[in-house]
């Protein structure tokens, strides 16, 4: 299996508000990079949206090592509750429904299909390439053809 690393960022001007997503994608000494502005979206949606759309651009199934700086994928997937949270009928608990749904079951399928890992990093701390996912996600934001966030 190919060893894949993955970092991702997300962005977003008002929460909700214009928004952006950055990804890099390292495997030996090519080095991949994804970005896109969505109009109207949260910042755990570009968050999610980042992984997503690094997943989506692998061609075969891989040993991924990911890094985020999203609290919310990285405890997510780590501590099994997006796991839970589809297996209970996307219910975090017996009363509060999941958040970004389409997204997470998007996420969890694409997971799937690799062997992963995935680490918290600090975000805005000097990290080389989160602060490029940084840089990609906020410059997509402001981009001139935004996409929609549909739900």
């Amino acid at each position: 299996m190919k060893k894949i690393e993955i970092y991702t960022d997300g962005a977003c001007s008002g929460n909700p508000g214009p928004g952006g997503y950055g990804a890099i994608l390292k495997y030996g000494d090519h080095v991949k990079e994804l970005s896109a502005g969505y109009k109207n979206t949260t910042n755990n949606r570009m968050e999610m949206r980042a992984l997503i759309a690094a997943l989506e651009s692998l061609k075969e199934s891989g040993e991924l090592h990911i890094y985020s700086d999203s609290k919310y994928i990285v405890d997510a997937l780590n501590q099994g509750w997006a796991k839970r949270w589809r297996a209970n009928g996307w219910m975090r608990n017996k009363k509060d429904p999941a958040q970004n749904i389409d997204l997470w079951d998007r996420l969890l399928t694409l997971l799937e299909k690799h062997n992963y890992t995935i680490q918290w990093v600090k975000g805005h701390a000097g990290h080389p390439e989160n602060e490029r996912c940084d840089t990609l996600a906020v410059q997509a934001s402001r981009g001139s053809h935004l996409l929609e966030d549909r739900r």
